[in-house]
């Protein structure tokens, strides 16, 4: 009996040994069937810009992934700014459906407590998937997911009360939280520094008059050490906090081009004071994106998709209001109150496993609204029924190899 007893126990023994060996293989393979996906937002990035400088020798990461992956024309939504058309991204619902409309919504600023529809990174983060996210615009006060958020566009704080086109610092933050889980913040301060949540608000009229050089190169210079310190951040995440899917957003190329665009002195509102300052600064600020990218890069293996996308560009416009009345607009600031988004389309470019190389996608065939189910088919999800857009299919080799 002693002997049928022992022999029992290490079967048994035996037994609970391949079990866990199963599991253990099962949850290697669970973990190794994740795709990791990318994303990085350039706000106001422009084709018109950026396939120059390419062509230049200008802009050599960001060629790179154009040369092995596929790029093309993002359609925008109709009076884009930069809150509606990242939830159109985040949601793929249209900005009336999904509660934001603009930096300014009910007399409030635009924020995450407002959202009806639920973002990508909710819906990533039951189905298990890890998320980081940085620097995101619309993402303040941060919200619960399956890994860490950081705040971007329209977090207040000192000196930014409003939280609209300004930077408050991360140990200046007002009004909610900036950081998620709560305990990283100390993490991020003793590791990263008290780095600004966006880039600066642009100087007023009254701040520029009489003294436009000086204070042009000091606010550029500043924009400078935030992209440092952004670039900073970014690294450190990467580093230290790896997730399934990431999204980080600079924002300082679509503040430079608003205000610093490089018009010709027929335009309207022209004014050489500030025109003629530094003709270079908008140029140079996809130069210094570049060098992010490169840094980016260093992140990525053959086994991770990268996606780059703009939420619109960035020309100067004029307004035709319904054909009723000529509006000019100013011909500095390409203000987000136009009615055709598709005269300022975004710029998407992605690169990977199972993408298309060497390819662009003429026309306006791509859209925001397509962003959030393309990512979702990345990791095998359905989209909700209430999403507004398709997976790019084309930008596939097979169509099929994104679905697992």
């Amino acid at each position: 009996m002693f002997k049928h007893l022992k022999l029992l126990t290490l079967m048994s023994l035996a037994f609970c040994v391949a079990m866990t060996a199963v599991s253990l293989q099962a949850q290697e393979k669970s973990s190794k069937a994740k795709p990791k996906v990318l994303v990085i937002g350039v706000n106001g990035a422009e084709w018109d810009f950026l396939r120059p400088l390419m062509v230049r020798g200008e802009l050599p990461n960001l060629a790179k992934v154009v040369e092995n992956g596929t790029s093309g024309y993002l359609r925008t939504i109709s009076s884009p700014n930069c809150p509606k058309v990242y939830t159109a991204f985040f949601t793929s619902v249209p900005p009336k459906d999904n509660g934001i409309t603009g930096f300014v919504v009910a007399g409030q600023t635009a924020n995450t407590n407002m959202l009806k529809a639920e973002p990508i990174w909710s819906i990533l983060s039951k189905n298990g998937v890890s998320v980081g996210m940085a620097n995101v615009p619309g993402t303040f006060p941060t919200m619960p997911v399956n890994g860490y958020m950081i705040s971007g566009m329209l977090t207040k704080g000192k000196d930014c009360e409003d939280g609209i086109l300004c930077a408050p610092k991360l140990t200046e933050v007002t009004g909610g939280e900036p950081v998620y889980p709560k305990s990283m913040k100390q993490e991020l301060l003793a590791n990263v520094g008290d780095f600004y949540i966006d880039c600066s608000r642009i100087p007023s009229g009254a701040q520029l008059k009489g003294k436009e050089p000086e204070v042009i190169n000091a606010w550029l210079e500043n924009v400078s050490k935030i992209r440092a310190q952004q670039t900073q951040l970014f690294e450190y995440l990467l580093n230290n906090h790896k997730t399934d899917f990431t999204f980080l957003v600079q924002s300082c190329e679509d503040r430079v081009g608003h205000w610093l665009y490089p018009i010709q002195p027929h335009n309207v509102s022209y004014d050489p004071k500030v025109h003629s300052v530094r003709v270079d600064a908008f140029p140079t600020q996809y130069r210094e994106f570049d060098k992010v990218l490169g840094t980016v890069l260093k992140h990525i293996d053959e086994n991770t998709t990268l996606i780059i996308l703009s939420d619109h560009g960035i020309k100067p416009l004029r307004y035709i209001d319904h054909g009723h009345t000529d509006h000019k607009m100013d011909s500095v600031i390409a203000k987000h109150d136009f009615d055709d988004g598709d005269e300022v389309s975004g710029s998407f470019i992605a690169m990977g496993p199972g993408i298309k190389k060497g390819q662009h996608i003429l026309g306006l065939q791509m859209s925001v609204y397509d962003i959030a189910p393309t990512l979702l088919h990345l990791y095998g999800i359905q989209a909700p029924a209430q999403m507004k857009g398709r997976v790019l299919t084309e930008i596939f080799e097979d169509s099929k190899v994104a679905a697992k």
